[in-house]
C-alpha cells in the first residue's frame, strides 16, 4: 500500500496541536485572547468577584527536565491592561508544589479562602507598573517536575499558580505559558493546563465565538453552570455528542446567572463545550465556573480531554415500501 506522506505529516500536526494549545492558558482553542485579575480595591462590577484566580498545570511524571512559568504582559500598565483613573495596582503570580497544593479541597474551590494557599511556595514575582514586562513574556523556574504533587488519577505531577490582585484598582490582562525554555514558548509533551472557574476577557468583536470545556467525570450528572458581570453580551451554549446548543443562563451587569443541565451516560469522561456568542464591540470582562449536583466546582481543561465535541445527528430513515408477499 502506497502511503501518502503529506498526509501523515498533517495527521502529526494534528496530534501535537493539542499539546501545543495545552500549554497556554487560554489556549488558542479557547478564543479566549485574555485572563483577567484586578486589584483587591476595585469595584465587582468591572468583572472579577473576587480578585483573584488560580491555574493548574498538570505534567507527565515521565517528564523530568525543569521548565519555566512564562507570564504575557506580566505587570499592570500599557496598552493592554484596564486602568481606573491612575495606575495603582499590583498583581501577585505564585507558584505552589508539594503536599495538598492540588488535593486540598480549599486548592480547588472557586472562592480564594480557608487553605487555598496550600502545598510549598516554589517562587512568586509581585508587578505593578513596569515597561520591562508590558506586551512582554517574563519567565519564573526553572521549576523542578519532582516539586510538583504526584496525583494518580492524572498520571502526573500537579503545580498550582495563584494570581492575586494586591492593591489597587486596575484590571491585569494577561496570559501563562508552560515552557521549558525560559526565552521561548516550547511546550512540554503531554502536559496540560485546567482551572476551577475562569476571570476572562472576551474577545471585542461582535459574533465572536469563545470556548470552555468543563470534564463531566463518570459520577457527574448535572452541570450548574454560573456566570458573573456578563451584561447581557450575547448568548451562551452549551454543546456535546448529545446536545447541540442548549441554552445556557446568563447574568447581567454585576449579577450572577446560573442554569442546571442534566448530564447524559454519552457526555460522561469526556469534556463539553461551553460556547460564548458576544453580541457587542466592546470590552467585557465576567467570571465563569461550573459545579456538580453535590455543588463540587467543575475543571475547565485548557485543551479539551477527548478533542473538541461533536453532536452526534441521528437521521431515521422510513422507507414507505411495502413488503413484498409470498
Amino acid at each position: 500500500m502506497k502511503i501518502n506522506k503529506g498526509y501523515i505529516v498533517i495527521v502529526l500536526l494534528l496530534f501535537l496541536r493539542d499539546f501545543v494549545f495545552a500549554q497556554e492558558v487560554p489556549s488558542a482553542q479557547e478564543g479566549i485572547p485574555y485572563l483577567v485579575t484586578f486589584g483587591q480595591n476595585s469595584d465587582h462590577s468591572w468583572g472579577d468577584d473576587d480578585f483573584s484566580q488560580t491555574v493548574f498545570f498538570s505534567i507527565p511524571k515521565t517528564h523530568t527536565e525543569p521548565f519555566y512559568l512564562r507570564i504575557f504582559d506580566a505587570d499592570v500598565g500599557g496598552t493592554l491592561d484596564e486602568v481606573n483613573g491612575g495606575w495603582n495596582t499590583k498583581i501577585k503570580y505564585s507558584v505552589y508544589g508539594g503536599k495538598e497544593s492540588y488535593s486540598s479541597k480549599d486548592a480547588r474551590s472557586i472562592n480564594p479562602i480557608g487553605n487555598y494557599k496550600s502545598g510549598i511556595l516554589i517562587d512568586s514575582k509581585t508587578i505593578g507598573v513596569d515597561a520591562s514586562a508590558d506586551q512582554k513574556w517574563i519567565s519564573i523556574g526553572p521549576i523542578n517536575p519532582s516539586q510538583g504533587e504526584l496525583v494518580p488519577e492524572l498520571d502526573g505531577n500537579v503545580f498550582k499558580v495563584i494570581i492575586d490582585g494586591l492593591q489597587g484598582d486596575d484590571g491585569n490582562l494577561y496570559k501563562l505559558f508552560l515552557s521549558s525554555k525560559p526565552e521561548q514558548n516550547i511546550p512540554l509533551d503531554g502536559a496540560n493546563a485546567f482551572a476551577y472557574e475562569y476571570s476572562v476577557r472576551l474577545q471585542s468583536v461582535a459574533n465572536s465565538i469563545a470556548h470552555i470545556y468543563p470534564f463531566a467525570d463518570n459520577l457527574v450528572t448535572s452541570f450548574n453552570i454560573r456566570s458573573f458581570d456578563f451584561d447581557d453580551d450575547g448568548q451562551v451554549k452549551l454543546y456535546s455528542c448529545v446536545k447541540n446548543g442548549h441554552l445556557v443562563k446568563t447574568s447581567n451587569d454585576n449579577e450572577w446567572g446560573q442554569s442546571i443541565h442534566p448530564i447524559k451516560e454519552e457526555e460522561k469522561n469526556k469534556c463539553l463545550d461551553l460556547q460564548i456568542v458576544k453580541k457587542g464591540n466592546y470590552n467585557n470582562d465576567l467570571v465563569f465556573y461550573i459545579t456538580n449536583e453535590y455543588d463540587v466546582p467543575v475543571p475547565f481543561y485548557a485543551a479539551p480531554l477527548g478533542g473538541v465535541p461533536r453532536y452526534k445527528y441521528k437521521i431515521n430513515i422510513k422507507s414507505n415500501a411495502k413488503p413484498k408477499g409470498k
